[in-house]
């Protein structure tokens, strides 16, 4: 089947609906697997981060600063200061559309500490996360959903895109499975947009819903495009023990505190200034440094996160969602008891690379790809380097999915829809008919299985050689298995296991590409932590990865690019003191 569009976006999140809303005059169709309301952005709890200055003196280049030293300095610094800047209009553009933020007691949007930022260049916690409660995601995904049927958005709903169309060097359209009824469709556009979120269920403890599978990063690295720092995965400290769903920053920013097996609050060890409101990376390290100190609860592999102090009323107010997961998940009673929780898989800040306006680049001369965008997650501008600071994953869906629409406006106006390669259909076909007719006997259970488990066991929060030459010889071995995945199912219509086999081989490229990533990057940036190489080394490594899929199996070639820098030497690459 066949449609023609305008622009094609593939993703019903934050990033995609932000970029539809800038499309007003333009036919636009949101291709998503799952409801648009039901997209991973509804996760996101704590808040979005803007300098507004709200509750106390804030300014933008203090919250550049902090995003480029939270993530190491492996930022490019001109996107982190259009990060910063835009964050403010983009903010009040989500109020203006009708987003409930809390208020102040003036009827200003409220503001919290949240990990990392600061004011003056780090001389302690500011007010800077704009929240809705702890469903401040929620909040963004149901006002840009009722803006885009006010915009009269085409949404073709449990649709799972297979394939990048590329023909004349220009992004055309996508091919899709329908899930309702096993029909491959073909979507037509100016302009594509990919917006599809991360990869955390590459990991068997992880935050990420089950649609977070990497379908956008893999399609376009089967198409020849890089992908870009993959290296780079953040593992929250504060996922619920075992389960992994995220209990959100906004406890400690609302004064919450972690907790040892010896009764401890034992951040103020590790981080005298901004205590347990440290960037990610460095919490989710003390609490794997606390466990093999023998220091977990019990002596077992986590610690608490503790919110009693806070007390009945503050908890119901501002952390009604997570400590109502705490209840449901564990059967634990936060107002009285602390919380278990460990580190958990949470967010990719490497992916597609992008440039400013969100258009896809292919190489280290930043050579865009014609009418094809990526924003959010699944891509990588970067303002998040090596380390993304809490709340800033809203910002960097809003400001890059606003910029990726105005952008495409202006590019559909002056181009025009670039015919569709020949036989544009035939690998998306032959995909499906493959597993179909598959009689090899694999399960695709049975593999993700094996790769979540190799994953936490050697990709996690500390890595080392020999743990990441074992994972990359587990994915070849699975790569291998995943050729032989037979389904049970044979039926057409809303097929999970052929939906789920599909992904499989989406999760197993991208972690192709981040074991590759990490194994080469010879140092310690972020949430990359080698403990056989601890150091930070800006002399050979202050430059982003580049991981191009190779014409063999199993072979992935590494390029580089320089991070761009501005010449201010407030923002010059340090030692990361907090």
């Amino acid at each position: 089947m066949y449609h023609k569009f305008d622009v094609v976006i593939v993703g019903s999140g934050g990033a995609g609906l932000m970029a539809a809303m800038q499309l007003p005059n333009a036919s636009v169709a949101v291709l998503t697997k799952v409801y648009p309301t039901r997209s991973h952005t509804g996760a996101a709890q704590g808040g979005v981060a803007a300098a507004l200055g709200n509750r106390e003196e804030d300014h933008w280049k203090w919250h550049m600063y902090d995003t480029v030293k939270g993530g190491d300095y492996l930022v490019d610094q001109p996107a982190a200061e259009i990060l910063t800047r835009d964050a403010i209009d983009a903010v009040y553009e989500l109020e203006h559309r009708g987003l409930p933020f809390n208020r102040t007691e003036d009827g200003l949007i409220d503001q919290r500490f949240f990990g990392g930022h600061t004011r003056n260049y780090g001389e302690g916690p500011v007010r800077r996360s704009c929240y809705a409660a702890d469903r401040t995601g929620h909040m963004i995904l149901q006002t840009m959903y009722q803006s885009s049927i006010k915009n009269e958005v085409r949404y073709f709903n449990e649709f799972l895109v297979l394939d990048l169309l590329i023909n004349e060097g220009q992004a055309c359209g996508v091919v899709a499975l329908e899930i309702k009824t096993g029909e491959i469709h073909t979507f037509h556009g100016k302009a594509i947009l990919f917006a599809t979120g991360g990869y955390g269920r590459a990991w068997r403890v992880t935050s990420n819903a089950f649609a977070c599978m990497g379908d956008g990063m893999s399609i376009a690295y089967r198409r020849g495009i890089p992908l870009q720092d993959m290296e780079m995965y953040q593992f929250h400290p504060t996922g619920i023990y075992k389960v992994g769903v995220l209990l959100s920053e906004a406890a400690r920013g609302e004064g919450g505190k972690l907790l040892n097996g010896k009764g401890e609050y034992f951040m103020e060890r590790y981080m005298p200034t901004l205590k347990d409101l440290a960037p990610r990376d460095i919490v989710s390290r003390c609490i794997v440094q606390e466990i093999k100190d023998g220091n977990g609860i019990d002596g077992k592999d986590y610690v608490y996160l503790d919110v009693r102090h806070l007390g009945a009323e503050k908890i119901a107010e501002k952390l009604p969602d997570i400590t109502d997961f705490a209840r449901n998940y564990l059967g634990v009673e936060p107002i009285t008891e602390p919380v278990p929780i460990q580190p958990t898989a949470h967010y990719a800040m490497g992916g597609i690379p992008t440039d400013i306006d969100a258009r896809v680049v292919l190489d280290s001369q930043w050579t865009p790809m014609p009418g094809f965008y990526a924003a959010g997650e699944v891509a990588c501008v970067s303002v998040h380097g090596a380390n993304r600071l809490g709340t800033n994953s809203l910002v960097d869906l809003i400001v890059f999915g606003r910029r990726a629409g105005k952008h495409m406006a202006k590019f559909i106006e002056e181009t025009s829809h670039v015919p569709l390669p020949a036989n544009h259909e035939e690998f998306s076909r032959e995909y499906v008919d493959r597993l179909y007719s598959s009689t090899g006997g694999e399960s695709a259970a049975h593999i993700r299985s094996e790769l979540q488990n190799e994953m936490i066991d050697n990709v996690f929060v500390e890595r080392t050689d020999e743990g990441l030459r074992h994972a990359l010889d587990k994915i070849a071995d699975l790569q291998e298995a995943y050729k032989k995945v037979q389904l049970q199912d044979k039926g057409k219509r809303f097929n999970t296991e052929m939906m789920e086999a599909i992904e499989l081989g989406f999760l197993l490229d991208c972690s192709e590409a981040t074991i590759h990533g990490a194994l080469a990057r010879t140092e310690s940036r972020g949430a990359h932590f080698r403990l056989d190489y601890q150091k930070r080394d800006d002399v050979n490594w202050l430059k982003h990865t580049l991981a191009y899929r190779g014409t063999k199996a199993h072979d992935v070639r590494l390029d580089y690019k320089d991070v761009i820098l501005i010449d201010d030497p407030i923002f010059k690459p340090k030692e990361r003191k907090y």
